[in-house]
């Protein structure tokens, strides 16, 4: 459950430093140092990459025993465990350096009712967890944990529906229902994470009858908000409006995107308009503007900044500053990637800001196309790779000169 002392606006305004190496590694050894150097080096070069994701595939497929291996390497780099009970190291660790967990159940890909049915009761699981444990501050979900791919997208094209689909739509929507009202009714905080394009427009809807039914006084229930789609920062403001109008409260989880080149080829393939930014810095502009908005708007909106960009959240930190927001106001939080960032989550934690770390978990064979796109983002976002490489780098010569 998010809490916060008071009000009143820091005596102490100390400044993150983004560049602090001591703070950023200080939970780890020389050890995880070393095996963090090594992999983000192998990560550094994206033909290995795609090589390595497809030869681990293909092992699995074969019967292999290569999970202990995967399980000791980017597995331990960017998930907590297997199991919500396996988190708890990662959980106590986070929360030694100031910074929250946000328990990710990252089981993709499963479409049938019956592991809908198991992917609910999990993320409650979590709720219920995050409910008297103040170190997992919020919760999420994936929506195509709750229901089929096929069926979103028709209905964000206004396609009608069949019978039979309108049947299985209600229960998509009945289990949003249910998280949403336990995250409710226990304080809990919960995110709805973003889908592609063509089935968002669905997910949308729902969201924004979530807020309206269980934020009318605090905010319980975030939508994502991808800032890299050309359409979203308009979206975001019109929500906003659309919630001080309804008087009820927006919740809004602030990204730049996780489908960039699946939502161009697509887009090329159809034959439509591609809904992405033309470039990275049309992105990052609308980004900043969404959080500057979100700011000049709190007392409508709660938010979760979601980047690993530095210029971002230095300028969140600039705008708190400058409007003189309390940077334990449980309205604004950072958050980052279990082992990306460490920079920028500790140092703003060690500042007093209001900091989460998203801790995916699951089985490893079923977390793999999580891994993968992890893999693949740190190759194609420029400078991600080389900028922990540096880091750990300087760690390490800081520790040795010591």
């Amino acid at each position: 459950m998010i809490t916060s002392s008071d009000n009143s606006f820091k005596t102490n305004n100390e400044l993150p430093d983004f560049s602090n190496t001591q703070i950023a590694f200080k939970s780890k050894s020389d050890s995880d140092l070393n095996k963090s150097y090594w992999l983000f080096k192998a990560m550094s070069s994206a033909a290995l990459t795609k090589m390595g994701s497809k030869a681990l595939t293909s092992l699995l497929r074969s019967g292999l025993p290569i999970v202990p291996l995967i399980k000791k390497t980017i597995f331990a780099q960017f998930c907590g465990g297997e199991s919500m009970q396996e988190c708890e190291p990662t959980i106590r660790d986070l929360h030694a350096n100031g910074v929250g967990t946000i328990l990710d159940y990252s089981v993709e890909g499963e479409q049938q009712e019956r592991s809908f049915a198991a992917t609910v009761e999990e993320i409650l699981a979590i709720i219920r967890k995050a409910k008297d444990d103040s170190r997992i501050p919020l919760a999420v979900f994936k929506p195509t944990g709750l229901g089929r791919y096929a069926l979103y997208a028709k209905v964000t094209a206004g396609q009608s529906l069949s019978v039979a689909e309108q049947a299985e739509y209600f229960k998509v929507k009945a289990r949003f229902n249910q998280i949403c009202k336990l995250a409710h009714d226990l304080e809990v905080p919960v995110m709805i994470d973003a889908e592609e394009s063509w089935l968002q427009g669905a997910i949308d809807d729902i969201a924004l009858d979530m807020m309206r039914m269980y934020n009318r006084d605090k905010t319980f229930v975030y939508n994502t908000y991808q800032l890299y789609r050309s359409d979203k920062l308009a979206s975001l403001k019109a929500d906003i409006y659309l919630a001080a109008t309804d008087e009820f409260k927006l919740g809004a989880k602030l990204v730049r995107g996780a489908y960039m080149e699946k939502e161009r080829e697509r887009a090329a393939q159809q034959g439509y308009p591609s809904p992405i930014h033309k470039d990275k810095a049309a992105t990052d502009a609308d980004f900043n503007e969404a959080l500057r908005f979100c700011m000049e708007h709190l007392s409508n909106v709660s938010f979760v900044a979601g980047t690993h960009n530095e210029e971002s959240c230095s300028l969140l930190v600039e705008q708190m500053q400058q409007s003189r927001t309390e940077h334990s106001n449980p309205a604004v939080y950072f958050a980052q990637l279990l082992g990306m960032s460490d920079h920028l989550s500790n140092n703003l934690a060690h500042c007093g800001y209001n900091v989460t770390k998203y801790v995916p978990y699951g089985p490893v064979k079923a977390v793999l196309p999580y891994l993968f796109r992890r893999a693949e983002e740190n190759t194609s976002i420029a400078g991600q790779t080389g900028r922990e490489l540096s880091l750990i780098k300087t760690e390490k010569a800081r520790r040795k000169a010591s």
